[in-house]
């Protein structure tokens, strides 16, 4: 069976209190609507269809980067998620199998949800509703069972009083015929106290024509839907609290867990270990038994085998180390490719770089790879010792087995074998420091004296 996915983004999300469009609040690094996206590629849909606002290009776009054959359609009136359902009709219409509806502020909905409501579609139920049994029912529209199937949906504005009563709540995420579907859609009204065309009204409206619906169960953690920066730092807490937990449970070890925040696609290898206090952003593989020590920063990187990270040091995007490389305290590291065994161990800035097997790079060097206008590369070769406070001026080479001296400024490349030296001679200038000392006390004490 070929199925379609409808994902509605096209809420305004004036609760936010934002110039961005709330699909495109950030979630572990991502857009709702990309943690949305991905939840729905579990039903492998042929078709992606994104209801998005009007004018609202940069979600179509959002959308368009995290799943290319997305395609998006306006609802150019919010007139209610019946509404907005039937706007990808259109885009559909020589489409032949099952739709899902999902929705873009709800990114917590699990594959295995989504396979059940697979099942229970093959089973033979026309309409298959999403529902959760909710802690606090509150405002959530209910789901009135008989039996195993679901008679209606009831918004919790038009709903009686014993309807209140029941904790078997709506998610919103609904499957169906697409053609069933939408011809279900077209016969919702909007007599009801919001003057919207609800989606929910589609079940009584397929009961009334004898067609079956059901309702799958998932927990309510999944339902979670965003429409606040309150309700977004905890769906943040939430992610942040299945990713720790996922990391363990796959061997790594984090020693305070609550103090290390991932990404929405963080990889950490087995063995592992991550100390407090570590931030991953956004495209990130650690390898087996890599260390990443405390308050490291890591994005766009990838950390070989055995490798240690830290304490204090930045990866930026383009940072490739190899396997039992070292960067250590208060290291930036920005799209270099460090070698194996290499080191970095403090306070230096490596950029647009090379550095071969085995390299040392001592305190304070800078790789200074910018020029105002360009940005230039620097190439350092194997068993290389780069002395403290060493200044390579890109584009520059250093050979194999090259050395420099501490305090050297190197503007041309360095052969294999050889020592690049460039220092302005030192003198040593007897009592000076004295009678300089002696000058800068006696100019102190006239100003004191002025000053009384």
């Amino acid at each position: 069976m070929k199925r379609a996915l409808i994902l509605l983004a096209a809420g305004q999300g004036t609760r936010m209190n934002s110039d961005l469009p709330k699909v495109l609040h950030p979630l572990a690094g991502a857009p709702l609507l990309h943690h949305a996206l991905a939840s729905g590629q579990a039903i492998e849909p042929e078709r992606m269809i994104v209801v998005i606002g009007p004018g609202e290009t940069a979600v179509a776009a959002a959308a368009a980067d995290h799943s290319p054959q997305a395609q998006s359609v306006e609802q150019s009136q919010r007139l209610g998620t019946g509404h907005a359902v039937l706007q990808a009709k259109a885009a559909l219409a020589d489409f032949s199998g099952d739709a899902f509806v999902l929705y873009g502020d709800t990114p917590f909905i699990q594959p295995q949800t989504l396979t059940r409501m697979v099942e229970a579609r093959t089973a033979g139920n026309d309409v298959v509703v999403l529902g959760f049994e909710a802690v606090d029912p509150g405002r959530y529209g209910r789901l009135v069972m008989d039996g195993n199937y679901l008679e209606r949906i009831v918004e919790f504005k038009d709903a009686s009083e014993p309807e209140r009563q029941i904790t078997l709540c709506n998610s919103g995420v609904i499957c169906a015929d697409a053609k069933t579907l939408f011809s279900l859609i077209e016969e919702v009204g909007n007599e009801n106290a919001s003057g919207e065309y609800y989606l929910t009204d589609i079940v009584a409206i397929a009961r009334a024509r004898d067609l079956t619906a059901t309702a799958v169960t998932c927990d309510e953690t999944e339902t979670l839907g965003i429409n606040s920066r309150a309700e977004l730092a905890l769906a943040e807490a939430q992610f942040q609290g299945r990713a720790r937990l996922a990391a363990m449970e796959d061997g790594v070890t984090l020693i305070a867990p609550e103090t290390v925040y991932f990404s929405y696609d963080t990889v950490i290898g087995r063995d592992a270990l991550v100390e407090p206090n570590v931030v991953f952003g956004a495209d990130v593989t650690v390898e087996t038994g890599a260390r990443i020590r405390a308050f490291s920063h890591i994005e766009g990187a990838h950390v070989g085998a055995g490798t240690i990270v830290g304490p204090y040091a930045r990866l930026r995007p383009g940072t490739e180390l190899g396997n039992d490389a070292r960067i250590g305290n208060f290291v930036e590291v920005k799209s270099a490719q460090i070698g194996e065994g290499a080191k970095v161990n403090h306070l230096s800035y490596v950029g647009d770089a090379t550095v071969g097997a085995g390299t040392n790079i001592g305190a304070g060097t800078i790789t200074c790879n910018y020029d105002g206008v360009f940005k230039h590369q620097t190439t350092i070769g194997s068993n290389v010792f780069v002395g403290s406070n060493t200044l390579l001026v890109a584009p520059v080479t250093l050979g194999n087995r090259s050395m420099t001296a501490s305090g050297t400024v190197v503007t041309s490349d360095v052969e294999a074998g050889a020592m690049a030296l460039s220092r302005t001679p030192q003198q040593n200038k007897p009592g000076l420091a004295e009678k300089f000392l002696n000058r800068l006390r006696m100019l102190k004490e006239r100003g004191a004296k002025k000053d009384n």
